[in-house]
């Protein structure tokens, strides 16, 4: 036996045992008090940018600082139909707010999925609902992709929209 040991089987502790990581939550936590502002913010973001490259590298970057994205979700069941390069997204209500996770395998298109996140994640569906994605055409974005990148960042807005709808639907 050894002394000091304490044996901890079936315990729910209150913190993990040091030698456990703990997991950390794949939805994004908005920045902004709602997608109005959410979506000024990532036109003041942008226009530090002279060109279109360099606006490039910012949004991959922001791919790269999305919360990790639980490597069981990457199937078939959360994959959004529309998109060139495999993308995946999840929600889940939380107090009335939909909150959104989301990754893709290209690094542009996870810039892209942080975009949308940043705008409609942690929301009520009625403000998603509500919210059209118009801004991404507004800012130029849509505009400055390839047409299958388009069309996939209209399907995945689009996912989160009917998301959002479906949410409503049921709490009605």
């Amino acid at each position: 036996m050894i002394r000091g040991a304490v044996c901890m089987y079936g315990v729910d502790r209150s913190r993990p045992a040091p030698h456990i990581r703990r997991m950390p939550d794949p939805f994004v936590r908005p920045e902004e008090p709602n997608a109005a502002e959410a979506i000024a913010a990532i036109q003041d973001d942008l226009d530090l940018f002279d060109d279109w490259m360099d606006r490039y590298g910012f949004i991959i970057d922001l791919g790269r600082k999305l919360p990790p994205f639980p490597p069981e979700w990457q199937d078939d069941a959360h994959r959004v139909p529309g998109c060139q390069s495999k993308v995946w997204m999840e929600s889940v209500l939380r107090d009335g707010r939909m909150y959104l996770a989301g990754a893709s395998d290209a690094a542009i298109v996870s810039g892209l999925v942080a975009l949308l996140l940043r705008v409609y994640s942690g929301r009520p569906p009625a403000e998603i609902v509500g919210t059209s994605p118009s801004w991404l055409t507004d800012m130029g974005l849509i505009a400055n992709l390839s047409s299958n990148r388009g069309s996939g960042i209209a399907s995945m807005a689009a996912r989160i929209r009917e998301a959002a709808q479906a949410t409503l639907a049921q709490t009605v």
